[in-house]
């Protein structure tokens, strides 16, 4: 004969299960999040976001197949900082939509571009390296937070090329 108890770990076990089935088929329901640009580079700790997304919004197509082309891909990006327009050179290597490698290549025009540039490309990869390409946005790595908007532009331009 089955105990109380045991009959409610059954239980338990089996909606979970049923739960996850059904939550892992169904698109999700999430609220974009309100981002603001900050007004200069500052400290602080890096984050990214990621926008709304569906159960196919990965950029794989329906039939699971990747939506980009595996390879290495490159372009610039810009940004203005207060000491004007800054470029910022991203390469991004792609498996199955997904970020296997980065690089970036800074292109500083004042000490305080190298600053920012330098930290953020020291602490990208550990932002990016393993997540899909379509749940990429960045909003700030170690402490740079207007490199990203560069970045982010090249990874749209990346996205075009590897279609």
């Amino acid at each position: 004969m089955t105990t109380p108890l045991r009959k409610s770990i059954y239980a338990g076990i089996a909606g979970l299960s049923l739960i996850g089935t059904v939550a892992g088929c169904a698109p999700s329901a999430q609220s974009p999040s309100a981002e603001s640009t900050p007004a200069a580079e500052n400290g602080g700790q890096a984050s990214t976001s990621s926008p709304t997304s569906s159960s196919t919004a990965s950029g794989s197509t329906a039939a699971g197949t990747p939506a980009y082309k595996d390879g290495t891909y490159s372009a610039d990006g810009t940004y203005t900082s207060p000491n004007g327009q800054e470029t910022v050179g991203v390469e991004l290597t792609l498996a199955s939509d997904t970020v296997s490698a980065v690089n970036i290549t800074t292109h500083p025009s004042n000490p305080n571009t190298k600053k920012f540039q330098g930290e953020f490309a020291g602490g990208i990869a550990a932002q990016i390296v393993g997540k899909k390409i379509d749940e990429l946005n960045v909003s700030k790595v170690a402490g740079s937070s207007l490199t990203s908007g560069g970045f982010n532009e090249a990874v749209e331009q990346i996205k075009s090329q590897a279609k």
